[in-house]
């Protein structure tokens, strides 16, 4: 199974054997490459119009690396990545100008992703500038005062700065600035992991009311699963570098296959007590591999108390389990045991 193939319906983005090396190097004024840090390594990935996909795994998986990419903030070093069938990299300058239009961010310190030194009208008004959608200061803040109004925060709000308001003003105000531009696409990266839980179920609530409204497209990359499943329609699972499983929300959340799928489900604590002392838990045990150095065939294979040698040949296709499930592992017909 392909997923950026067979699962593509309208795609607006297509990630097609994305790879991401960073170049490991020793000296200083003779620097030799002597590794490479495989933070994205072959990921075959479409994201949907209109649709939510969240992206998750531990910390170094390769999430982050893969916005910065789509954002064009580094360039792939292998692969491709196509947004309305067009691959970003062969864009021209004006042509990449208009991209990234469309394509904007929302970040996690809604603190240190805000210049402090800039007003509210400032901030959401300077990519409106940038990109000549509006010249006259009258038109700037009668447009910042409308996406305010949008993100439900008070006109009054404009002419603060960053260190006068609470955390969920800020992360609205971020959010602001990436509507500004009217875009079909915005990453989200851990856009709600640094807001207590009462102002991410607010920020949540405005995301999904946004996507309707405005007929938006995101990438969720986080952390808090509990999160990941409330607002996403389809979850993928990265683990150092690959693509381990991918599937429409509930069905991933109610029938994990891939066994580092499971053990981050199970990781999640249920709030009855009594339930939660009786259900399993499948612990990985040992550390996580380097990205430097990552293990042979299956990435997870060390920490699987499923693997054999089979899976040190190679890396496991994703097999499909339903038309919008698909995992990548040698023991699919065991997964079912485990969970059984």
């Amino acid at each position: 199974m392909t997923e950026s193939r067979d699962t593509a319906g309208d795609a607006l983005i297509e990630l097609r054997g994305l790879r991401k090396h960073f170049p490991v190097t020793r000296g200083v004024l003779f620097q030799q490459t002597v590794g490479q840090v495989k933070a994205v390594d072959g990921i075959d990935l479409t994201i949907r119009r209109g649709e939510t996909l969240g992206l998750v795994g531990e910390s170094g998986c390769g999430k982050s690396t893969i916005g910065r990419c789509l954002l064009k903030l580094e360039t792939p070093t292998d692969g491709s990545i196509l947004f309305d069938g067009r691959d970003i990299a062969a864009l021209d300058r004006d042509e990449t100008r208009a991209y990234r239009r469309r394509v904007q961010a929302v970040f996690q310190d809604p603190f240190s992703s805000l210049n402090p030194r800039m007003s509210v009208e400032d901030i959401i008004g300077e990519p409106l500038i940038v990109h000549d959608v509006a010249r006259d200061r009258a038109s700037i803040t009668r447009q910042v005062r409308a996406l305010l109004e949008v993100c439900g925060l008070s006109a009054r709000l404009i002419d603060r700065y960053p260190h006068e308001m609470s955390g969920g003003q800020r992360q609205r105000v971020g959010i602001a600035r990436a509507l500004a531009l009217r875009p079909d696409f915005i990453l989200c990266d851990e856009a709600v992991s640094a807001l207590d839980v009462s102002i991410q179920a607010q920020i949540i609530r405005l995301l999904e009311d946004l996507r309707e409204e405005f007929g938006l497209t995101y990438l969720f990359i986080g952390h808090d699963l509990s999160v990941v499943r409330h607002i996403c329609h389809r979850v993928a699972v990265m683990y150092l570098g690959k693509l381990v499983e991918i599937g429409d929300c509930d069905t991933l959340f109610e029938d994990p296959r891939h066994p580092y799928t499971q053990a981050l489900l199970s990781a999640v604590p249920v709030p009855d007590p009594e339930v939660e002392r009786e259900r399993p838990h499948r612990i990985i045990k040992g550390e996580i591999a380097s990205p430097i150095n990552p293990p042979a065939g299956c990435v997870f294979h060390p920490r699987c108390p499923l693997a054999d040698d089979g899976c040190t040949a190679a890396f496991p296709d994703l097999q499909a389990l339903a038309p919008e499930h698909g995992a990548a592992c040698f023991k699919l017909d065991q997964t079912v045991m485990e969970l059984a």
